[in-house]
């Protein structure tokens, strides 16, 4: 093997940059950044399966889907089963209970309803379901979260129930044993 190191150059014109030019504007300083606000509106037709799991969240409750026969229940469902392709027809609650399966600490806010910064963002993986739901984690110190973290979902008033992930504000600690990682692989 050649110790030789160089870099190869390209032939000219492969691979540049065309060269950058500022116009001369007399004097007057160009604008750095403007803000303009936007929005996008968007209209979903979640299906018969999604229609059933959010019409749960909107009573407090988490239904997954699983084959008949099968042990997988998953949460939130397309329909079919995502390993055989066979149509998921048994809905079954799971949950309220949830286990931490993956978090990252968040440092950079985004959004209105962003929690303050640093906040956790994690998957939850609720009791009796194959698959975990995304959220963040509350009522703890962010230095404090784990995976194995036993949870539970944080509500938001029943007046304000909709058919939303939103409804759950957010997860909390719950004073049980953590889950061994060992427990968790697969679901992560």
């Amino acid at each position: 093997m050649s110790d030789d190191r160089t870099v190869s150059t390209f032939p000219e014109g492969l691979w540049s940059q065309p060269e950058v030019h500022v116009p001369d504007l007399g004097g007057v300083e160009p604008v750095q950044r403007v803000t303009i606000p936007a929005s996008m509106r968007y209209d979903y037709s979640p299906g018969l399966t999604q229609t059933r799991f959010l019409r749960g969240l909107e009573q407090k409750k988490i239904f997954g889907e699983r084959t008949p026969g099968a042990e997988d229940v998953y949460v939130s469902h397309r329909g079919v089963d995502p390993v055989t392709g066979i149509p998921t027809t048994e809905q079954v609650e799971v949950g309220p209970h949830a286990t931490i399966t993956a978090f990252c600490v968040v440092h950079i806010g985004f959004g209105v309803n962003a929690p303050p910064t640093p906040f956790v963002s994690a998957l939850f993986l609720p009791d009796g379901a194959a698959v975990s739901l995304y959220g963040t984690v509350g009522e703890v110190e962010y230095d404090k979260v784990r995976i194995g973290m036993r949870v539970e979902p944080v509500w938001v008033d029943d007046a304000d129930l909709t058919t939303s992930m939103e409804n759950i504000r957010y997860w909390r600690p719950i004073d049980e044993p953590d889950v061994p990682a060992e427990q968790l692989k697969g679901h992560m």
